[in-house]
Formats: C-alpha cells, sequence, structure tokens
C-alpha cells in the first residue's frame, strides 16, 4: 500500500516543544511521535494537546510497554499505539484505519454500526437481532442493492457507483453497505489506487 501518496508530511521535529509550537499554527489531522522525546516527551505533549483543545488524531510509536503507560495514553485517546520494533505491514495498517476514521467521520449523522466501527467495538452475533433488519432499513431496498451487488459480484464498487445505479443517495448505500459488512455478505475495503484521496470499495462476496 503506496500510502505516502497519500498522506502528506507536514513536519518533522525532534523535540515535542518544537511540534506543539507548530501545531497551534498549522494544525494537522495526525501526529506520529514517541513517547521518549527530548525537551518535552510524548505524554506531556499528548496532554497540552488534549488540553489547548487541538483536534487531531496521535499514534504513539515507541518502545514503551508498561501497564501504566498504556492506560495514560489511552485516556488521552490515541487512536493507536506500536510498540518498537514492529513489522512494516502493523504501520500501515494504523495509517489505513485513520484513512478510514476520516472517511467515516464525513458523514452528517451516525448510526450505532457507523459508531461501532470508528470506535472498534465488537458485532453483535445475528442470532442476538431481534429484528431482521436494523431501524430505518428497508426489505425491499435492501433487496435491490443486494440484487445489482450480485450482478456485478466480486467487482469493487464505490457508494457513488451503487448510488448511481439504483438511483439512492450515497448517504443511504453507506448505511445498508454498514449493514451488509456486519452481516458478513458484503467484503469492505480502501483502494489506494485511485490516483487521488483513498476510497472505499465494496464487493459481494458470496
Amino acid at each position: 500500500m503506496e500510502l505516502n501518496r497519500y498522506l502528506k508530511v507536514a513536519g518533522i521535529f525532534s523535540n515535542g516543544q518544537d511540534a506543539l509550537c507548530y501545531l497551534e499554527k498549522a494544525p494537522a489531522d495526525l501526529a506520529i511521535m514517541d513517547l521518549y522525546m527530548p525537551v518535552m516527551n510524548g505524554l506531556d505533549l499528548l496532554r497540552e494537546i488534549r488540553r489547548r483543545g487541538l483536534t487531531l488524531d496521535v499514534i504513539m510509536v515507541t518502545a514503551a510497554n508498561e501497564a501504566e503507560q498504556i492506560k495514560q495514553l489511552l485516556s488521552l485517546g490515541v487512536i493507536d499505539h506500536l510498540v518498537k520494533p514492529f513489522e512494516y505491514v502493523r504501520f500501515n495498517h494504523a495509517l489505513a484505519r485513520f484513512i478510514e476514521h476520516q472517511e467515516l467521520l464525513k458523514e452528517p449523522h451516525f448510526s450505532q454500526e457507523r459508531i461501532d466501527a470508528l470506535l472498534g467495538a465488537p458485532k453483535t452475533p445475528a442470532a442476538d437481532r431481534t429484528v431482521p433488519l436494523d431501524k430505518g432499513l428497508q426489505e425491499g431496498t435492501l433487496k435491490t442493492i443486494l440484487a445489482y451487488m450480485k450482478e456485478h459480484r466480486r467487482e469493487p464498487l464505490t457508494s457513488k457507483q451503487i448510488a448511481g445505479a439504483v438511483h439512492l443517495s450515497r448517504v443511504t448505500i453507506r448505511r445498508y453497505m454498514d449493514y451488509l459488512v456486519e452481516k458478513e455478505e458484503i467484503f469492505k475495503d480502501i483502494d489506494y489506487t485511485t490516483g487521488g484521496r483513498p476510497s472505499i470499495i465494496y464487493r459481494y462476496i458470496r
């Protein structure tokens, strides 16, 4: 995954204080930092970021793995924590999750499924559901979407493509896609080969 094609490095700093000064003037979407830094360490930097209300996600990359430190970092809202040494694929996954979060946050309203996806909450087993469809979903609409997905099985389709084909809004399509992904009828992935911003794609997998 060539994530460097879609993520721009805004700045590199050798200590936490310089990073904080930069972030106050030029807000960023993501900070990747070590716990052990001179002048101001990663934990203090993260506390200052939160105290000053700077809205950005943080991935911690460090050799620190003590339970108390991990608890503090999680309480301050890090979206991921990578313990050195780590495999490149693990770092790649952390960046991919960040991009997915950014995509999920674009919607004006959030279903429980979308919130669960953001928070990484476990899916509710199908046997525990008391209704066949989530609130607001219609059986007829679901069948229409599924019929189109089956006709184009295993093709990577964006919500825009599906919406245009079945004449529904992209917001509506994403709600149904979330449901079908949860039911494991549709596979969701991120396409990094679009030549622009990565997009979420769906495939019918049965």
